[in-house]
């Protein structure tokens, strides 16, 4: 009887982090320039927060989601972050042909890791002061499995082995 032994080891650092959120972060300016929803200023605010959080290591996933007058996701994009990845570099931001509709607003969902929930309030608002964050950040309620909306994969954002990976919902 033989036995074999495979290791594998990804090692990645904050700078394999931010470069990997550059796709994430073209998509969010993208979609928010079609949709016309939020500004510029508004979009480095947004982004601001969720790298911080990446860096840290607390961010599980994150959602762009098109919200109908109901407050109903009409279009969603999911971010999903993967640290034991294996691929070195990733796809183009890209394929978010988002539209301009009447009565639609943009959200995000943060989805938190474990070591997030692990913290208490305190610490957790310790974080956000000392990271100054931008936007005030609240609950929410809506089902981000978006069960009303069909499923695609997309993009994959990597570096060295740290991978964001995109699905969409129409």
């Amino acid at each position: 009887m033989s036995y074999n032994t495979y290791t594998t080891t990804s090692t990645y650092t904050v700078v394999d982090i931010r470069k990997t959120f550059e796709g994430f972060e073209a998509d969010l300016r993208m979609i928010a320039r079609r949709t016309e929803k939020w500004t510029t200023e508004y979009v480095d605010m947004v982004f601001h927060d969720i790298i911080k959080l990446a860096e840290a290591k607390f961010l599980r996933s994150v959602d762009i989601v098109l919200l109908n007058s109901a407050d109903q996701p009409i279009r969603a994009a999911k971010y999903t972050v993967n640290e034991a990845g294996n691929s070195i570099t990733g796809d183009r931001a890209g394929g978010n042909d988002w539209q301009n509709l009447l009565n639609t607003q943009l959200s995000v969902i943060l989805s938190y890791t474990s070591s997030w929930h692990s913290l208490t309030q305190q610490q957790q608002q310790n974080f956000r002061q000392e990271n100054k964050f931008k936007i005030g950040w609240c609950a929410s309620n809506l089902d981000n499995s978006f069960p009303s909306l069909s499923k695609q994969a997309a993009q994959n954002f990597a570096s060295n082995g740290y991978e964001l990976n995109k699905t969409n919902y129409k």
